[in-house]
């Protein structure tokens, strides 16, 4: 580091800043990558829901001939 204290002081909190955008940036990485997989999962299970309401819709007017 510098030997004038005041620069290392600086030279300090500026990496300590560095520091704490890339640790908050790792976690929004995460959580967006979580958010990701769970609606992944949530339109498959609603795609599946669709096609079960759309067979029944089929059974349904059958039974009504």
């Amino acid at each position: 580091m510098a030997k004038n204290t005041r620069l290392a002081r600086a030279a300090s909190s500026v990496g300590a800043a560095a520091g704490r955008a890339t640790r908050n940036a790792k976690k929004v990485a995460k959580a967006a990558k979580v958010a990701r997989e769970e609606l992944e999962v949530l339109t498959n299970r609603f795609e599946a829901l669709a096609r079960d309401v759309k067979k029944a819709g089929i059974r349904l007017q059958r039974a009504l001939r």
